[in-house]
């Protein structure tokens, strides 16, 4: 998010707030308790529902490795979500923007019959400009092009360029307009469209933290021997994390993208096979959390159940970072316990509000024994976590109320030990380059630093 785009949403906001009231998280009270009745999570696949007997032993051999509790784990997100597994996945981490471009871009070129795009920014830019030309050259091959993007996180963007697009023959939609004209009888200006999505001839998606934009094409040099000089605002790139999947997941995100776009009472989407069959393609096993504010609030609570049922450690990435009282008391308890609880944090920022009001929880944390890394070589922007080396969740929403409450956001779970080793390389990479923050360090800080995150927390519900 840009500093530009920042002041658009923050006056956009002003309004919001005399317009909503203010909404809470759920009560942890008792979730942690799985129903008796329920020994075997529920897993699908591109066919229908696994019996039980056939779950278990794919859950027993997928999981032989894991941590002892990984089936209770499941177990109790299932009952918390109301979600089932999805098997048979083969799911690839994409470490920056540069990466994620080049192979969403290529997925896009490569389309036979459909694409399906999602995002909250969508900028006339570099990027921008090249995913379009690929969007209207496969519109005119005869590909159904479909975009639903953020009217907010868009506001900043000229309506030509999505005209350009429009006139191709691209089906597109902005979601919860900003005029309240725009979509007479549906104005929710107070609920975006946070999420990143892009569905392939339903066979391939991607999802995460990445907007179209050039923002996220700058290097953020992960894995790079060459670290730039942090003060300099033209040598640091973002740095943040999207997954790719393939198999039978696949349907489930196109069924929330399809699901938003109805939602939205604009028409309906061009006739396509959305749904081909879908045969296994690995051996992945996660869980596809879409939310929005008529939900419960899934991602909070799969979230917080992890943190809870945590053995060994918990180690989160968090672009922008507002915790409820909740998840601050839940991360300290399990610090408390013995569990290696590491936050890697923005050490620089492009949303200094949000910077600051995080900032007003590091004193609690540290002193509950919970470790804070702040990273130097990027503008911090990946939303992940890996949670006793085989819980892991890569997605768009961030730490903070809004996401968990007021935004349409999307996170997948993975429960796997090969993927999570992976989460922890990247994690482990990102922590070496960041700043520790000490306890002693931390309460030296200066006054001026203090006056700014108690400002910041009056605002924390609306940032």
């Amino acid at each position: 998010m840009t500093k530009t785009r920042v002041a658009g949403w923050l006056a956009v906001l002003a309004l919001a707030v005399g317009l909503a009231s203010c909404a809470s998280l759920p009560s942890m009270e008792g979730l942690g308790q799985a129903p008796a009745a329920q020994k075997t999570p529920t897993v699908a696949t591109g066919k229908g529902r696994m019996d039980k007997k056939k779950a278990a032993d794919l859950l027993a051999r997928r999981w032989a490795r894991a941590t002892p509790d990984m089936k209770a784990l499941a177990v109790l997100e299932e009952a918390a979500t109301g979600v089932p597994l999805v098997a048979g996945n083969k799911v690839t981490l994409l470490f920056d923007g540069p990466a994620t471009m080049r192979e969403m871009m290529a997925a896009a070129s490569a389309a036979k019959t459909s694409i399906n795009l999602e995002t909250y920014i969508f900028d006339q830019d570099e990027i921008g400009m090249q995913f379009a030309d690929v969007l209207i050259a496969k519109q005119k091959q005869g590909v159904t092009v479909n975009v639903l993007y953020d009217s907010v996180g868009t506001l900043s963007t000229p309506k030509e360029f999505f005209e350009r697009m429009q006139q191709a023959g691209i089906a597109m939609l902005a979601f919860n307009p900003v005029n309240p004209a725009a979509r007479v009888g549906k104005w929710e200006l107070n609920n975006r469209d946070h999420r990143k999505l892009m569905v392939v001839d339903g066979k391939v998606a991607f999802t995460g933290g990445i907007n179209i934009s050039s923002t996220y094409a700058n290097s953020s040099f992960f894995r790079s021997k060459r670290k730039p000089d942090a003060t300099d605002s033209k040598q640091v790139g973002w740095r943040d994390t999207h997954i790719k999947i393939e198999g039978p997941a696949v349907a489930s995100l196109q069924y929330h993208f399809i699901d938003a776009w109805v939602n939205q009472d604009a028409g309906e989407l061009p006739e396509r096979e959305y749904f081909p069959p879908l045969a296994p393609v690995g051996d992945k096993i996660v869980r596809v959390l879409a939310t929005d504010p008529e939900r419960d609030s899934e991602i909070y609570k799969s979230f917080m159940l992890a943190i809870q049922e945590a053995k060994t450690s918990v180690h989160i990435t968090s672009a922008y970072f507002v915790p409820d009282r909740q998840f601050v008391d839940a991360l300290s308890a399990a610090a408390r316990r013995g569990v290696d609880v590491r936050l890697v944090l923005p050490g620089v920022t492009d949303h200094g509000l949000v910077f600051h009001a995080g900032r007003g929880f590091y004193d609690e944390l540290l002193s509950n024994g919970v470790k804070i890394h702040q990273l130097q070589v990027a503008i911090l922007h990946a939303k992940t976590a890996v949670i006793d080396g085989t819980w892991s969740t890569v997605g768009s929403a961030n730490i903070d109320r809004r996401s968990f409450l007021h935004n349409y956001e999307l996170n997948v779970v993975v429960l796997d030990a090969g993927f999570g080793k992976d989460m922890e390389s990247a994690f482990m990479e990102d922590m070496r380059d960041s700043k520790e923050i000490t306890l002693e360090a931390w309460r030296d800080r200066p006054w001026s630093d203090r006056i700014k995150e108690w400002a910041a927390r009056l605002t924390e519900y609306w940032i």
